[in-house]
């Protein structure tokens, strides 16, 4: 195992730490450069953060082994419970725009009757987040994603068979119920599955399963558009159930957290996880070794995930109040940021002079753009900080709305004729790079980011209420969209411009840097004077690839 005693050849020398500053000066990227020792913060540490570095050297896993392919299982299983919430935003978009779903319930496309249809979803996810942080606390995250699962497929069959208004609300209700249970045990599992040094890839992967759902549910409404019969929004509706079904039969086949296992008293158990799946079948694996100390370290055997009704690690530490604030933040600003205007897609299509087909041609082409937007930032997220991200990402979200704004403004002005259908272009055009914006920053740290904040034993209470916050802002959002389009058109989109503006603010001043640091050593942030600062600051080291040896050559 790497040490951090000095090379023996180079101790004392002026010239190589001259020349290893200005490597880091040069390259301050490169893998061999890794955060060490003491930050400007007293008290706080960051040795883990250099021995987890000299570990990644020394213990590199095989990502086409057997073991590996099953950590790949655990992150489809987790893209699958994701998929089922994509699908709804995509799915309802559609068949709200359907002939015979109007001609059955009578809702008209925009107004508060889709307002209570749309919503009540989110209703559901708020009942639901109330019990799925007890669910995966008690019977394993594997568990909540059964329970999940079940309540989806029991939604979908409610909703598929509905004559009436009412069943088809009610059906809602119980889609979004289970849909909350799902999303907690699913972003927890793969976040405590992954091995550290694939932790942010896999994890904001998970929430990408939002376009695993809304482009097949784009293109099969697409399709079924044409069926002249109450068909063409139930073939669509059936399909909904199909992930979780898979989730249904498979998940009992993978293994169980080896967090869960660990803080429930399973610690041979936990051991042996992290021996096959994260140190190629190495107990003495540097980064088995080091997670092994961490769990001893972090992990509480009686902390308020035994007790189904204590949600105290959330709030009664100055350190807890951290974590929940950014768990908070994520789940307020990733629901308000106008991505809400999703679901109503078409209409802002059709309000810039688009006819029905080439409606339901953007909703499928947006969906596409904004996935391929949505897994090039996964694949940086192991390397973009997320301050940043979150700043700069959320900062466009509003520029590329105040721009749509201007050019559907100028679009309302036109008569019935000579219309300049470039200006229509261009709306869809700025509706497009927002979307892809807001995919590019939120998609893949709306599930990492609070499960990176949250401690161990309060995690899938954390991720609950983080489902809880969403759940309340969606509903908002569902509720109030589709009467705001109906009675004030494009100025609707000016309320974003607006609160975008404002969640950069909140994001600069705010947010904890969580990238690059293991999840027990973000607890030493976190408790931190100044979390935001201290999350920031750096002092630097080298790992002596050759000799296995870490080496403290500055502090900064």
């Amino acid at each position: 195992m790497a040490t951090t005693t000095p090379h023996p050849q180079r101790q004392d020398s002026a010239a190589y730490e001259k020349e290893s500053i200005e490597q880091i000066e040069r390259n301050p990227q490169h893998p061999a450069i890794i955060v060490d020792e003491k930050v400007h913060d007293p008290g706080l540490y960051l040795y883990p953060r250099a021995r987890f570095a000299a570990a990644k050297v020394a213990g590199v896993l095989d990502p086409w082994s057997r073991a590996s392919f099953t950590i790949y299982a655990c992150a489809l299983m987790a893209f699958l419970c994701s998929m089922g919430n994509g699908y709804d935003g995509s799915l309802m978009t559609a068949i709200n725009a359907m002939e015979y779903y109007q001609k059955q319930f009578e809702s008209g496309r925009l107004g508060s009757k889709t307002g209570i249809i749309f919503s009540i979803y989110t209703v559901g996810q708020m009942a639901g987040s109330l019990f799925a942080g007890p669910i995966c606390d008690r019977f394993g995250r594997r568990g909540g994603m059964f329970a999940g699962a079940w309540g989806i497929v029991i939604g979908v069959a409610v909703i598929a068979s509905s004559h009436t208004r009412a069943q088809f609300i009610g059906g809602r209700f119980l889609l979004g119920f289970g849909i909350a249970i799902a999303t907690v045990g699913a972003p927890t599992y793969i976040l405590e599955c992954s091995p550290p040094q694939w932790r942010g890839r896999l994890t904001s992967l998970y929430n990408t399963g939002w376009f695993g759902g809304s482009i097949p549910a784009a293109g099969i409404c697409l399709g079924t558009s044409t069926i002249k019969s109450n068909w063409s929004w139930k073939i669509p509706l059936i399909i909904q159930c199909v992930p979780a079904s898979f989730v249904i039969m498979f998940v009992w086949f993978l293994p169980e957290s080896p967090r869960y296992m660990y803080q429930n008293g399973r610690k041979e158990e936990a051991y042996a996880f992290l021996t096959k799946y994260h140190g190629n079948g190495d107990r003495n694996n540097p980064i088995v070794q080091l997670e092994i100390d961490e769990f001893d370290d972090a992990i509480k055997q009686n902390g308020s995930d035994k007790r189904w009704w204590d949600y105290s690690d959330l709030v009664k530490t100055k350190n807890a109040r951290w974590r929940s604030l950014m768990v908070f933040l994520m789940g307020l600003f990733g629901q308000m940021s106008g991505n809400g205007l999703g679901y109503f897609n078409v209409d802002i299509y059709k309000s810039l002079g688009y006819n029905t087909h080439m409606q339901f041609i953007l909703n499928l082409v947006n969906s596409f753009v904004q996935a391929i937007t949505a897994w090039v930032a996964v694949s940086l997220t192991d390397r973009m900080p997320r301050r940043h991200v979150l700043v700069f990402g959320t900062a466009l979200c509003s520029l590329m709305l105040a721009a749509n704004a201007g050019f559907s403004a100028k679009w309302a002005t036109y008569g019935a004729t000579n219309k300049n259908l470039n200006v229509g272009r261009a709306g869809a055009a700025s509706f497009f790079l927002f979307n892809s914006a807001y995919a590019f920053t939120y998609t893949p740290l709306q599930s990492l980011y609070p499960a990176e904040c949250l401690e161990n034993t309060a995690r899938a209470k954390g991720v609950a209420m983080k489902i809880f916050v969403i759940s309340c802002t969606s509903f908002i959002n569902l509720l109030c969209t589709p009467i705001a389009l109906e009675n004030i058109g494009w100025k609707y989109i000016l309320v974003f411009v607006g609160w975008d503006a404002f969640e950069t603010v909140i994001w600069y001043f705010f947010a904890v840097e969580t990238q690059g640091r293991t999840l027990e050593e973000l607890d030493a942030i976190f408790s931190a004077p100044n979390p935001v600062a201290a999350s920031k600051q750096k002092s630097l080291a080298i790992v002596d690839q050759e000799q296995g040896v870490v080496r403290v050559v500055a502090a900064k």
